[in-house]
């Protein structure tokens, strides 16, 4: 041993040693394989820049994102009894829920607010299939039924993106009464005649699908979403045949009149101010929100200059 092993070599090895990098700094994108820098991805409301392609996002971002500012108010949901069934399968069900509230940071799959858009009011509800699967349980039947009733108090629309893997399995008959209920819910809107806007992300299956998903005024769904009740694969194993190309797919369901429109989520913000607006009586938004200018009366004569 001597100085330059001692010193100069940790002390060069120190020097030129490679950092290392955040396992979060890049995103591969499923669809076409980019790497996609997180920044990048997020300031594109975690579309893909390279190929398109919609990836998840949390309601909060969505929320950030839509409303005028990214300011909202949360709406207070009931909350249900925790665990009805006593329910386990590998897991007890509060240990599940747990697990969700930790990897999300939410308490349920289900928010619910109310703020601006375009200067427009409106009540918005959003799922998160991040938080298991997004899945319908009595706190989602809760949350629609809440949105609901605060959209018929203060005479607002109501716009709720839909992302879901169907019923909640852990609480069994009491996840798929929450059909009828969010219906019923839904009626409240048509009986006081407030719009009710759906916008369906990827993917809307199962009793989701069967149930307030489909009930909208407007059915709006985002490029390439999975919307069905039974998946594809379980048609084809059940029919044995192959099934079209882009079967249940945004495109195709469009193509077959089961929606309105299918809107990159870059453009939903500005259609969404398009058609609350005119669904409840308003004049259209003025563009960068500002008064709209004055115009002149025209006299039909031309003003000559002084000579």
């Amino acid at each position: 041993m001597n100085w330059i092993t001692n010193y100069v070599r940790p002390t060069i090895n120190s020097l030129f040693s490679r950092r290392e990098v955040p396992e979060n700094l890049w995103t591969k994108c499923p669809e076409c394989g980019t790497m996609l820098f997180h920044r990048e991805l997020s300031d594109n409301l975690q579309v893909c820049t390279s190929c398109g392609h919609h990836m998840p996002i949390t309601p909060r971002a969505r929320f950030g994102a839509l409303f005028d500012r990214g300011v909202f108010a949360e709406i207070k949901v009931p909350e249900p009894l925790a665990d009805p069934l006593q329910f386990r399968d590998q897991k007890k069900y509060p240990d599940r829920m747990k697990a969700a509230q930790k990897g999300t940071g939410e308490r349920e799959a289900m928010l619910v607010a109310e703020g601006e858009i375009g200067r427009t009011p409106i009540v918005a509800a959003a799922q998160d299939f991040a938080f298991m699967g997004g899945s319908m349980g009595m706190y989602v039947g809760n949350a629609i039924i809440a949105a609901c009733e605060h959209a018929v108090a203060r005479r607002l629309p109501l716009v709720l993106f839909a992302a879901a893997g169907g019923a909640r399995m852990q609480e069994g008959i009491l996840s798929l009464m929450q059909m009828p209920r969010s219906t019923v819910a839904i009626q409240m809107l048509k009986e006081a005649g407030l719009p009710y806007i759906c916008v369906l992300t990827h993917p809307t299956t199962g009793g989701v699908t069967a149930s307030y998903a489909m009930l909208g005024d407007v059915q709006i769904a985002e490029p390439n979403a999975l919307i069905c009740f039974a998946g594809p694969r379980v048609i084809e194993q059940t029919i044995r045949e192959k099934l079209p190309q882009g079967f249940q797919r945004a495109e195709y369901l469009l193509d077959h009149g089961m929606l309105d429109r299918v809107t990159d989520r870059n453009a939903l913000r500005a259609e969404l101010i398009t058609i609350t607006r005119m669904l409840t009586g308003q004049p259209p938004a003025v563009a960068g929100d500002l008064p709209a200018p004055a115009v002149a009366p025209v006299t039909g004569k031309s003003e000559e200059a002084p000579g």
